[in-house]
């Protein structure tokens, strides 16, 4: 039977700064490096240049996983993986962000350290499954 679905909705492997082309409730997976948390609102804040140049930031709510989060995982330097939900932006959250920044707001249902990392060797996959989706659009539109 088309259509159904048995068991969690599929995660999308993208990166960081492909979370602004998410559309509200994209179930998504992604990389970043820790540049703030605040405690008070529990939003880590989540950067990855790459490209180079990319100024996007994500901002993770992390509100459901605040009890089982370990201090580590919020240090600043850190990179963490993180499995959420793309959300609409909510004016309240405006009180914590410079409005000339680019950014995106993820409800995070799972976030874990990244631990050993090869950035460059992730980075040049996800170009390529990139690259490779691209061709594929290309190729059916033909």
């Amino acid at each position: 039977m088309a259509g159904i679905q048995n068991g969690p909705i599929p995660t999308r492997l993208i990166l960081l700064s492909d979370l602004s082309k998410c559309p509200p409730g994209e179930k998504i997976r992604f990389l970043g490096c820790v540049t703030n948390y605040s405690t008070k609102t529990a939003i880590l804040t989540l950067e990855h240049n790459h490209p180079p140049g990319n100024k996007l930031k994500a901002l993770v709510d992390i509100t459901l996983l605040v009890n089982t989060l370990k201090s580590s995982e919020t240090r600043i330097g850190e990179w963490v993986n993180v499995i959420g939900y793309t959300q609409v932006p909510q004016q309240r959250r405006a009180n914590y962000t410079n409005s000339d920044e680019l950014h995106v707001q993820v409800q995070a249902i799972v976030l874990w350290p990244s631990g050993p990392l090869k950035l460059d060797g992730y980075e040049r996959s996800l170009d390529q499954q990139k690259a490779d989706q691209d061709q594929e659009i290309i190729c059916r539109a033909r």
